[in-house]
């Protein structure tokens, strides 16, 4: 009890703030220098330590994937969401501060009374009363501050959250958009494969009919065709689906989605080695990690807050009023005022406030484990995405190559069936390996795009 009212003093002269200091932890994972190296597939996914752009999406240079993307920012509807999420968050803290302000409450009261004798009613009386109460509360614990503090640094993390939603929705927008131009590309490749088909079935019933064909080849030619022209409602379906997956980031019901999508032929490509820094500047820029760096230091700060009732509360306080009956309500005799400051601590409920303090406690050290954690998972994320890419990269290179070759063996096929060297259903056979080739390094730029965004993504640019 001794140990307890001596502080007392400390307090109330120093103005001391309850509870530690906000720092990141020495031992907290991006502490470590290793974090913030190069990161390990950048030389073999071909792309450079130089900082990723603010929008990175304009790296594809394609003026109409810009308008989506900015339309997108402005409408969608889980930016929308994260925007009110930010200014609940802009009002607590308003809310917190008030607490600092001065508090009045005025009153006023009328009461009217008539007794009764045995001759009847007796003449009434009546009386006024008026008051008015006024409290402040220096805060000398620091309870107020750190509660300030804790509101202001989630309301960074709910900035932070919101450009979350802008790193998800601009990738998004750019792999629906690609993957439009993908199934437009593939549809033209397979409607070809189709078409030579169709041919091949053609000539193999004319074979069958003049004797020089069999039932096998004709019924083999039938199945390729069949297995062509099956192809295509699918690739209708994806494109469909993906321009619906656009209007609704855009903010679009299905039937607005942008019409002039639906013709879009070419898969955006980057033209040169995609920036992507390093650690340190990955850390910088992903809005989740600055989303658990805020919750770290906002849990650190309710430390303070539930330490603060350990402490005695000071409160300065007035009142003033006028309370007297009918015709002396104004008389000098009927005011009254007082002033002074109120002292006032909690201290039977010191073991609740110890439990309190080992909650915030617990709580500060899962939001560092989290911290922890949401940096592992963003360096993982990176080299993954890293990986996928070079990896979509060389497929596409050795499909690139093969497509090529099949070209140029159709190009032979047709010279030498011109000369009739070879038969035309060789011919039709050569065309329809080129066609299906080319099929395939369509289906390859379509992933090579998608793990390009994904490594977008796990950069987490396009909120700056």
């Amino acid at each position: 009890m001794k140990r307890a009212l001596s502080l007392i003093p400390i307090v109330l002269m120093a103005g001391c703030v309850a509870g530690p200091n906000y720092r990141v932890p020495k031992d907290a994972m991006v502490q470590r220098p290793d974090i913030a190296e190069p990161f390990l597939g950048q030389k073999d996914a071909g792309v450079t330590q130089q900082e990723l752009p603010p929008h990175w999406w304009r790296l594809y240079e394609n003026p109409r994937l810009d308008s989506y993307v900015e339309e997108a920012l402005s409408a969608n509807t889980d930016l929308r969401v994260a925007e009110a999420n930010l200014r609940r968050a802009s009002a607590v803290v308003k809310e917190a501060e008030a607490g600092r302000t001065i508090s009045a409450t005025v009153s006023g009261q009328a009461l009217g009374a008539r007794p009764h004798g045995p001759d009847g009613a007796l003449p009434g009386t009546f009386s006024y009363a008026l008051g008015f109460d006024a409290a402040y509360s220096p805060d000398l614990a620091g309870s107020l501050r750190r509660g300030i503090e804790a509101a202001s640094v989630q309301a960074e993390a709910a900035v932070a959250a919101r450009d979350q939603v802008r790193v998800v929705v601009a990738a998004g927008v750019t792999r629906s958009y690609a993957r439009i131009c993908a199934a437009n590309m593939s549809l033209a490749a397979a409607r070809r494969v189709a078409e030579i088909q169709h041919a091949t079935l053609d000539v193999a019933e004319r074979l069958a009919r003049g004797g020089r064909g069999t039932r096998f080849d004709m019924d083999r030619a039938r199945a390729a065709a069949y297995s062509a022209d099956a192809a295509v409602p699918d690739l209708l379906a994806e494109r469909r689906a993906a321009l619906f997956e656009l209007a609704a980031l855009m903010g679009r019901p299905p039937a607005d989605y942008p019409r002039e999508a639906e013709t879009c032929s070419i898969i955006p490509t980057v033209s040169r080695a995609i920036p992507s820094g390093d650690g340190a500047m990955l850390l910088r820029r992903r809005p989740d990690i600055r989303v658990a760096e805020r919750s770290l230091a906002a849990a650190i700060a309710s430390i303070g807050v539930a330490e603060a009732e350990l402490y005695p509360s000071v409160s300065f306080g007035a009142s003033g009023g006028t309370a007297a009956s009918t015709g002396h309500l104004l008389a000098p005799s009927s005011f009254g005022f007082s002033l002074g400051p109120l002292l006032s601590w909690s201290f039977p409920n010191r073991q609740l406030v110890r439990a309190r303090i080992a909650q915030a406690g617990a709580d500060a050290d899962a939001e560092l484990a989290r911290f922890d954690g949401t940096v592992l998972l963003a360096l993982q994320q990176t080299e993954t995405a890293l990986s996928s890419y070079a990896r979509a990269r060389d497929r596409f290179k050795d499909l690139q190559s093969a497509a090529e070759a099949a070209g140029k063996a159709s190009a032979d096929a047709e010279k030498l069936q011109r000369f009739g060297r070879v038969p035309f259903l060789d011919l039709l056979t050569a065309q329809a390996a080129y066609a299906e080739a080319q099929t395939s390094q369509s289906a390859a730029r379509t992933v090579l795009v998608d793990r390009q965004i994904d490594l977008f993504l796990a950069l987490g640019g396009g909120w700056e």
